[in-house]
C-alpha cells in the first residue's frame, strides 16, 4: 500500500515538473546541444520542426500508447480523478466542451481528456477529444510534441475551426475558458467562474454548428493555496500584464512536500477532484452570427452550467447553499 502510494506521489510530481519546467529545459537542452558535437542531432530535430509546425494548428498529433500510460493511472488515483457523464455525446455532431474552472494546473482536464485513465474513449465512444491550450506553447522543442501526444492543440481560431470543419464528424475541442485571468482569482473553497464576457467559444459553436457541453471540475481550486493580490497592487498589475502580453499568468501557489504532507512544497494536495461533463446544448450553424444569437447560446450555456453545479454539488459533498458564482 506504502509502495502504491509512493508511485501516486511521483506520478504526480513528475506532471508538475513537466507544467513547469519541461518547455524551458527541453529548449536550453537543444541550444546546448547545438554548441556541442551532437549538433547534427539537433539540427535534425530543429529541421523537422520546421516542417511540422503546423501540426499543432491542423488538429495535432495524438498517441493511444502516450494516453494509456500506466502513470496516468496512478495520476489520477492520488487525488483521485473522477469523471462523471450526464448524457451521451452522438458521434454524428461536433461539440466544443467549455471547461471550468481553470485552477492552477487543470489537473481534471488534463487527466480526463488528455489522458484514457478515466476511459474517455469507452465512456463517449466515437468522440475524439482535442485539449486546447496556448499557441506558443508549441514552438518549445520536445515539449510540444509531448503536448500533441495527448492530444493537445492550438486554441487559435484558424486551429479548432480545422477540427470543426475539416476532420468529420465526432470531435470535441475542450477549451478552458477562464483562462489565464480565471487562474489568478482560484482558491480552496471558491466556485466562481469567468464566463459572462467570455463570448470566443460561442461564436465558434455556432460558426461550425458545433453543440456546446459545460463541463465543471469540482474540487480543481482546492489542490493548491494560491497568494491572491488585491486589485491595483504592483503583483497584480505584474500579473495582469503577463497575462496580456504572453497569454499566461505567473501565480505563487504552494502544496504539500514530497516527503511530507505536512511542509510545504509544489505537490497538490490530494484533495478529490471530479469533472462532470454536462449535457450537449444544441446548435445550429450560423456563418455568421448575429450579437443577439451569440448572446441567446450564451445565456442558455451559463443556466446549464449552474443545473449542472447545483445537480452535482451535492455528490461532491457540498452543502446545498453552495452556489456557483459567474464573474
Amino acid at each position: 500500500m506504502m509502495f502504491r502510494r509512493l508511485l501516486e506521489t511521483l506520478s504526480v510530481f513528475q506532471w508538475v515538473l513537466t507544467f513547469l519546467l519541461m518547455g524551458v529545459f527541453c529548449s536550453l537542452l537543444t541550444g546546448y546541444l547545438l554548441l556541442t558535437r551532437f549538433w547534427p542531432l539537433a539540427a535534425l530535430y530543429l529541421a523537422w520542426l520546421t516542417i511540422d509546425r503546423h501540426t499543432p494548428e491542423r488538429g495535432g498529433r495524438r498517441s493511444q500508447w502516450v494516453r494509456n500510460w500506466t502513470v496516468w493511472r496512478y495520476m489520477r488515483d492520488y487525488f483521485p480523478i473522477s469523471m462523471v457523464k450526464m448524457a451521451d455525446l452522438d458521434p454524428k455532431r461536433n461539440y466544443v466542451f467549455g471547461s471550468h474552472p481553470h485552477g492552477i494546473m487543470c489537473f481534471g482536464t488534463f487527466c480526463n481528456f488528455c489522458t484514457e485513465a478515466n476511459g474517455f474513449s469507452g465512456m463517449f465512444p466515437g468522440i475524439t477529444p482535442h485539449l486546447a491550450t496556448l499557441s506558443g506553447l508549441f514552438r518549445l522543442p520536445i515539449f510540444r510534441d509531448y503536448l500533441l501526444s495527448g492530444g493537445g492543440c492550438s486554441v487559435s481560431r484558424s486551429s479548432l475551426g480545422h477540427i470543426l470543419s475539416e476532420r468529420g464528424a465526432g470531435n470535441a475541442v475542450i477549451i478552458v475558458v477562464g483562462g489565464a485571468a480565471e487562474s489568478m482569482a482560484g482558491t480552496p473553497g471558491d466556485h466562481s467562474v469567468l464566463l459572462k464576457d467570455r463570448m470566443g467559444f460561442i461564436r465558434l459553436a455556432l460558426s461550425h454548428g458545433a453543440d456546446l457541453v459545460p463541463v465543471y471540475s469540482f474540487g480543481e481550486n482546492d489542490v493548491f493555496e494560491q497568494l491572491v493580490f488585491r486589485s491595483g497592487s504592483w503583483m497584480k498589475s505584474l500579473q495582469v500584464t503577463f497575462q496580456k502580453w504572453m497569454g499566461f499568468a505567473p501565480c505563487l501557489f504552494r502544496g504539500r512536500g514530497l516527503l511530507s504532507a505536512r511542509s510545504w512544497g509544489l505537490l497538490p494536495y490530494a484533495k478529490p477532484v471530479m469533472t462532470v461533463v454536462g449535457e450537449p446544448i444544441t446548435v445550429r450553424q450560423s456563418t455568421n452570427p448575429s450579437e443577439e444569437e451569440v448572446s441567446h447560446y450564451h445565456a442558455q450555456y451559463m443556466e446549464a452550467l449552474v443545473r449542472l453545479f447545483n445537480k452535482y454539488k451535492g455528490q461532491y459533498g457540498l452543502s446545498e447553499t453552495t452556489q456557483l458564482t459567474i464573474y
